[in-house]
């Protein structure tokens, strides 16, 4: 069986075929990847897009051949109606059936046109759904934040409720794509819900995620993680939920005056420089702010892009993690947290429910409630059996859902089940 995935980044083997960095990004694909391709009656390609190209570029990996293709612009409907470079994927892979991870770009409406076209079978897993998701994008921002532009947001045109138009433009496309499959690929309640609304003659398949591999190497320890210490994984834009995190953090510290939070990812607040002040997006502005008012400045520490061993460095020596976003699937972030141990708070949003049992792998909270969000956390941090107890659980049931050994075999599966299908 030939099979061809569509990713929206390079795996790293593509990377450095390319002799460029591998990406901190997608690295669940990797594990799912190499255990797809070491099956002896499976092949498998990966087609992805890549900036700068003018035609499709082949890479032969060890087990897998790889595709570059130059973006779909989502703004010109004839690259998306009927697509040459994914045409000539498509003749050269040969493939009996093309898996699209996720929806959010106008290159899976693309491939789904051109699979139509040519009468081959297509699934798609939903990774988020943007066309839901913009709906929450400005969930407990304050309007006059929703509306306000930096220099840097006036001149990309980008401020936030900007993005949010964006979201609901690329949304028109995935529902389309959604409308004109017949199979997905979904592992909450949450995403098949929304999918089946969209299309209720849809076939929907379970399959859970396998995480990225470092994650399955360790364990998180109480005694080696830094007390009183809490890590979000990122915070770049607002449904991430940075600012409710912030908003506990006052309420934390009554308690627990030595606490600190780490955030995933680059500094959006940072403005010691003429250029990070030309950069800063008035959500990183409304976080700068948010830090001041409350005094802060010492207790959020943006940890810089970490690396898949980094980051994992960063979940252990936690003493709790958050995910506090006001919209999910069903978080990586949250499923690499519970299989190490750590123990976690998470807003009660999308599939977040189906991956953690609240009061016995962690705490669910309302996600519109910091002071609920504030309450959990210093709970953890004052019953260190609580935490231990949350840990055990969590790990042993993420294990279950994240076990690459049954994963691989449910993937099969499902190749082999739309394979049959007429």
């Amino acid at each position: 069986m030939n099979v061809l995935w569509l990713t929206n980044i390079p795996l790293p083997e593509a990377s450095k075929l390319m002799n460029e960095k591998p990406l901190p990004f997608g690295g669940w694909l990797v594990n799912a990847a190499s255990s797809l391709s070491s099956l002896n009656d499976l092949k498998l390609s990966v087609a992805f897009p890549e900036r700068e190209l003018k035609d499709v570029k082949f890479f032969k990996g060890d087990n897998i051949n790889y595709y570059a293709f130059p973006p779909v612009d989502d703004k010109d409907s004839s690259q998306v109606e009927e697509n040459e470079y994914l045409e000539k994927i498509i003749h050269q892979s040969v493939p009996d059936i093309v898996h699209i991870f996720g929806t959010e770009y106008a290159h899976t409406l693309a491939m789904v046109n051109v699979c139509r076209k040519k009468g081959i079978k297509t699934v798609i897993s939903i990774q988020g759904l943007v066309s839901v998701i913009a709906r929450h994008y400005m969930a407990y921002l304050p309007p006059k934040v929703q509306n306000r532009y930096t220099f840097r947001d006036f001149l990309k045109q980008d401020n936030l409720k900007q993005q949010q138009k964006k979201f609901f433009r690329r949304g028109k496309y995935e529902i389309e794509a959604l409308q004109k499959v017949k199979y997905v690929i979904g592992r909450t309640t949450w995403d098949r819900a929304c999918v089946t609304q969209i299309n209720p003659n849809v076939k929907y398949y379970h399959c859970n995620e396998t995480l990225r591999d470092e994650f399955y190497k360790h364990t998180w320890n109480i005694n080696n993680c830094e007390r009183y210490s809490i890590f979000v994984s990122q915070g770049s834009y607002p449904i991430k939920g940075l600012h409710l995190m912030i908003e506990a953090m006052p309420l934390i510290l009554k308690n627990f005056p030595k606490a600190k939070l780490y955030v995933g990812g680059n500094n959006i607040t940072q403005s010691r420089t003429l250029k990070e002040k030309l950069k800063m997006t008035y959500y990183g502005k409304y976080i700068k702010d948010l830090i001041k008012n409350y005094s802060l400045q010492d207790k959020v520490i943006f940890t810089g892009l970490l690396d898949e061993k980094q980051m994992c460095e960063q979940y252990l020596k936690s003493h709790v993690f958050v995910c506090p976003s006001s919209i999910e699937n069903s978080p990586n972030s949250l499923g690499e947290a519970m299989i190490l141990g750590v123990p976690c708070v998470a807003s009660n949003v999308g599939g977040v429910a189906d991956l953690l049992k609240h009061q016995e792998e962690g705490f669910i909270y309302q996600a519109d409630a910091p002071y609920m969000l504030a309450h959990y956390v210093t709970e953890i941090f004052s019953n260190e059996n609580l935490a231990l107890e949350f840990s055990k659980n969590a790990r042993a049931r993420a294990m279950k859902t994240h076990d690459k050994e049954e994963n691989t075999k449910r993937m099969l599966e499902i190749y082999k089940s739309i394979y049959k299908l007429k």
